[in-house]
């Protein structure tokens, strides 16, 4: 068998031995149908797609945030509360303004839902609403920027090997006292 430190192309796992997972594979999921697609609605209006990237949802971050919201760890259980009290919130507050779900309103009504929430300094009786959406947006950049296709987004490719290096700019030796 492989050796799963050191391959023939380098150092890490040999792609046979490694098992991948699928949303639901290591512990079961905690969104219902209905907050999926208010999680994808709102993922995709935090991350739509434009003429390079894709949006959130095409990339598996509403996987991702149920994913999180259901592990079995103390730090997730209080992001569980959040997520699933700030999805019934949102909801309700769609239909109290527009008399449709969330997923269903076109997105200039989505968006003057969350305008109202994404303020930092949000109206007494929706800083819990706002804390939600804080959590919530950072899960959804979180997911998305960790996967290939975010990665790209922001133009990050990595270690890259050089030939040369020149060391650091005078700037930061003066800083640290060096020059």
């Amino acid at each position: 068998a492989a050796d799963p430190v050191i391959t023939a192309k380098g150092y890490g796992p040999d792609p046979s031995m490694v098992k991948i997972y699928a949303p639901g594979d290591v512990w079961p999921l905690t969104l219902t149908e209905p907050q999926r697609r208010t999680t994808r609605a709102l993922c995709d209006l935090i991350i739509p797609a434009d003429e390079t990237s894709p949006s959130a949802s095409a990339v598996g971050v509403p996987d991702f945030i149920d994913e999180w919201i259901s592990s079995p760890y103390p730090a997730q259980a209080g992001d569980r509360t959040t997520i699933l009290d700030g999805l019934k919130w949102i909801d309700e507050e769609s239909q109290r303004r527009f008399q449709k779900p969330f997923a269903d309103l076109a997105i200039d009504q989505q968006t003057a839902l969350c305008d109202d929430i994404a303020s930092l300094k949000p109206k007494p009786a929706l800083k819990k609403a706002a804390s939600f959406f804080k959590r919530f947006r950072d899960l959804a950049a979180g997911g998305y920027y960790t996967t290939p296709e975010g990665a790209k987004a922001i133009g990050y490719i990595g270690n890259m090997p050089s030939a040369t290096f020149e060391g650091p700019p005078i700037e930061a030796l003066k800083h640290v006292g060096l020059a």
